[in-house]
């Protein structure tokens, strides 16, 4: 018996080089990680987990956040105190061995289903965009043109709260049932996005959520997209077609990002589609900003109606409640950024955090070929 468990064991910690080995073939091969990984076996057994965890109404990855920890650490105390008791430290070991198993499993488990979609073609290739540089004259184009676009959809909105911000005019989840739809609209253009979309799935703690300066997160080890729905009305619907981007294997949060404003765009939903316009509006701003702050001014004066201007001005003031410090001169969010960025590098978004606002290159490249 001994034996056989150690064998199993012995198969599990396996897993550990398989993953590493795993990561440098499709790294090295992006036809691999395409066609075999991402078209092939993860979309099989994300739609497979998809469908299970789906039928959750609450968010699983929110449960084991909170009870995993608690849990191993009761089962880690009691094995100690079984050791100690009976005088074996045998007993210590083979915990060991079970909490490496254990992370063996998990780690695999990423790189399946999460971390060789890295290395796959770039969400220009399948839509047929060629991605270069551009000039500030078409970065100002392509933020005059989602300035109009914001304050045309913004007007025809009127649903709004006693300061005339915009709200919600029905629940999330109803607004999760519009993002699947609009993915299924999308995907008759792209059938890449095709498949079984699950829904979204509302985060409880969501205001704890925001100290942390997150709005959604995708956790490949239950197939869902956890939405922080305390944050500014007008953003929870792109944050969910963000992470239903996820769910189809794109992990780059830049092409995400991409991804959930022409998904929002498909949508006949007048909120999802101001929802992602305004996502888009804000990435190419912030860019404008950065290369001509007085052309930014200029063009926000003149096409931002107040209105729109006012839920900008709402999501500042939300966000800004939470810079509190917690270390130091150190905010819980800052924390959280520094813990991101590190995750993006190790998986090759060489610009950390940076590479959020490379989804304007995308956008450029969509504003280019239809001007064209």
């Amino acid at each position: 018996m001994k034996q056989v468990l150690l064998r199993k064991r012995n198969m599990l910690l396996l897993l550990i080089p398989l993953g590493i080995l795993l990561t440098g073939w499709t790294k090295a091969n992006a036809r691999v990680a395409e066609e075999v990984f991402a078209a092939g076996i993860y979309k099989v057994l994300s739609q497979g987990m998809s469908m299970l965890t789906g039928w959750i109404p609450f968010s699983l990855m929110e449960l084991i956040i909170i009870a995993g920890p608690v849990a191993v650490l009761v089962l880690t105390v009691r094995q100690i105190v079984q050791s100690v008791a009976a005088q074996r430290i045998t007993l210590i070991v083979t915990m060991l061995q079970n909490l490496l198993c254990l992370a063996a499993v998990i780690y695999f488990g990423y790189v399946l289903l999460c971390g060789v979609n890295y290395h796959r073609y770039p969400v220009a290739y399948h839509l047929g965009l060629t991605v270069e540089k551009s000039t500030v004259d078409e970065l100002a184009g392509l933020y005059t043109e989602l300035a109009d676009k914001a304050t045309e959809l913004r007007a025809q909105l009127t649903t709004e709260d006693e300061k005339g911000i915009y709200v919600l005019p029905y629940s999330e989840q109803q607004l999760g049932k519009e993002a699947k739809k609009a993915y299924r609209e999308f995907a008759k253009e792209y059938p890449v996005f095709g498949g079984l979309y699950p829904a979204p799935k509302h985060v409880f703690f969501s205001r704890l959520m925001s100290w942390t300066e997150i709005t959604g997160v995708f956790t490949p080890w239950t197939m869902e997209a956890n939405v922080n729905i305390d944050i500014s009305p007008y953003s929870i619907g792109s944050t969910m077609c963000h992470e239903l981007a996820h769910l189809r294997g794109f992990m780059r949060e830049d092409e995400a990002n991409y991804i959930s404003y022409r998904a929002c765009m498909s949508s006949d939903s007048l909120d999802l589609q101001y929802s992602g316009t305004m996502l888009a509006l804000i990435h190419t701003g912030n860019a404008l900003y950065r290369q001509d702050a007085e052309l930014y001014f200029e063009i926000y004066q003149a096409h931002i109606s107040a209105k729109v201007s006012g839920d900008l001005i709402a999501n500042n003031e939300y966000w800004d409640q939470f810079e509190k410090t917690v270390v130091g001169d150190t905010t819980v969010g800052e924390i959280a950024d520094k813990v991101n960025d590190a995750y993006l590098k190790a998986n090759d978004q060489t610009d950390g955090t940076k590479s959020y606002g490379r989804v304007v290159d995308l956008l450029l490249a969509e504003y280019k070929q239809r001007k064209n």
